[in-house]
């Protein structure tokens, strides 16, 4: 007895200390208590996609000093080859990278959203989305974008280039374009990303786990020596050891990722959305691998849709037909080529076009040591070509853009805005002529629903005549009350009255006695 009174008088205390450290109320984060996550939010995402971008700036950096490397070897294989050699070296850099950083932006993005303390788990997930989806999207698409649209269009012209540590030239697509260069990142970074990533690491690292986190328990317990050992093992004891199941977040950023890779570029890689049906092909046999031997059983969630992933592949899609026209009119020589044959073309072809994309420089107009050495053709050669829409040097604005290139940069603006109200127009035109849900499906739902609401009406139709019958019945059962009493009323006033004359009667009687 004494034991449960000390016991009660400590929870008693207990319960005293709780209600002054915490207070009657619930306690709030405000604006105040959440402003250093933000900020610590905002400060570490802009490092991270700086961080991406001086990857891609080194990589940038080794292709240009490998080629000048390159081009100083006495081997002629070497020379011949070197645009091939440094194209694939660093497109295998460049994956590389991706793939190391990939892991560590999901360590940190979910890093991030903790220290925000969202309010609900639907908020924690999509911000954790976001955050992975903002790091891995410039991760993965940073240097596809840069072979795309950057590289080659500040490299300056003959006698007045653009340098990089005093000494070495920005680097130039091939002389056929940037377009083949952009398939070849596109290719090697899409399949290398999905042959290790999404394939191999996804049987890889859950087995890895497993070995690791049953070697743990077999040391940290040990084995107890009774009957039950020589037993199988039970079910739950199997389950035990595999790895727990952390949510399909992983697998929609996956795909999001390979739909991004295959809308996004497939103007320079045609083939794109074959590897994609390919590589999905394999991986739905290795998820089901992986969710029946690997993962433990996912607790169950209901959910009416896909959530935020459905304006994430709305935007993607959006924007992959914007992409898509700068690719076009911009990286390829489409535009061009088009307005070479309708504008300047004398008979209508492309004969002589190589010939009108070059312009003149004059080699006096060279900067002291930046001539060529031991060229064969240095004492006969006064005006060389190179590839650019400029002003020849006896011109008065001489290596000015000329009018051609106005005409051509127009022309790809134009087309871009084209390209975009078609290809939107289009999108949705069909969603008009193919609904989501067919004809003959939606008819039977409205009938469906034609005949609840009959139904309904019929039962409310029903309940209310029979609230109408019950009313009218109280009513009659109510007068026939009323005139019940009445009667009653009046056979007691005649009752009264004769008993006051029978009394009167008994009474004279008794005087007269």
């Amino acid at each position: 007895s004494f034991f449960l009174l000390w016991t009660k008088y400590q929870q008693k205390n207990w319960g005293v200390f709780a209600r002054i450290s915490l207070g009657d109320e619930k306690e709030k984060l405000t604006w105040s208590d959440r402003m250093p996550g933000y900020a610590a939010n905002f400060g570490l995402i802009l490092f991270m996609i700086m961080l991406t971008f001086s990857a891609v700036f080194g990589v940038i950096v080794y292709r240009i000093t490998t080629a000048a490397a390159l081009s100083f070897s006495t081997n002629e294989t070497t020379r011949s080859n070197v645009r091939v050699t440094v194209t694939a070296t660093a497109v295998i850099i460049n994956l590389v990278v991706i793939l190391i950083l990939d892991e560590i932006y999901g360590a940190v993005a979910k890093w991030l959203t903790e220290i925000e303390v969202p309010k609900t788990e639907k908020t924690f997930e999509e911000r954790l989305i976001l955050k992975a989806f903002l790091l891995k999207f410039v991760n993965s698409y940073a240097p596809i974008f840069y072979v795309a649209f950057f590289k080659g269009r500040f490299v300056g012209r003959p006698g007045h280039y653009v340098y990089v540590f005093d000494g070495y030239r920005m680097e130039e697509c091939a002389p056929g374009g940037c377009l083949m260069e952009l398939c070849i990142q596109l290719s090697i970074i899409m399949l290398g990303k999905q042959l290790i990533q999404n394939n191999l690491f996804e049987i890889g690292i859950p087995k890895l786990k497993k070995l690791f986190r049953k070697l743990k328990d077999e040391r940290t317990e040990p084995k107890e020596m009774d009957t039950n050992q020589s037993k199988d093992p039970q079910q739950w004891d199997l389950d035990y050891i595999l790895e727990p199941f952390t949510g399909l977040t992983p697998e929609y950023m996956e795909m999001i990722i390979q739909f991004g890779f295959v809308t996004l570029f497939v103007a320079s890689f045609p083939l794109a959305p074959l590897f994609a049906l390919l590589n999905n092909i394999i991986e739905v046999r290795l998820d089901a691998k992986k969710f029946v031997t690997e993962l433990r059983r996912p607790d169950t969630v209901r959910a009416k849709d896909i959530g935020i992933w459905y304006n994430i592949l709305s935007g993607i899609g959006k924007l992959s037909v914007i992409i898509n026209a700068f690719v076009i009119a911009v990286t390829s020589d489409f535009i061009p080529r088009l307005m070479y044959q309708y504008a300047y073309s004398q008979n209508g072809t492309m004969h002589g076009f190589i010939n009108h994309t070059l312009s003149y420089f004059n080699v006096s107009h060279l900067k002291a040591g930046t001539q060529p050495e031991n060229s064969p053709f240095a004492q006969d050669v006064l005006f060389c070509r190179f590839k650019d829409y400029r002003e020849p040097p006896w011109s008065q604005n001489q290596y000015e853009f000329s009018k051609q290139y106005w005409a051509v940069l127009s022309a790809r603006l134009a087309f871009v805005i084209l390209f975009q109200n078609l290809v939107m127009f289009l999108s949705v035109l069909v969603d008009w002529m193919i609904p989501d849900i067919p004809k003959d499906i939606s008819e039977q739902i409205k009938k469906e629903k034609s005949m609840l609401v009959d139904f309904f009406l019929k039962e409310e139709h029903e309940k209310l005549k029979l609230i109408e019958s019950f009313i009218a019945h109280d009513k009659q059962k109510h007068k026939s009350g009323t005139k019940g009493e009445r009667i009653r009323a009046a056979s007691f006033c005649q009752f009264n009255r004769s008993q006051k004359g029978s009394f009167a009667s008994f009474s004279s009687q008794h005087t007269e006695v």
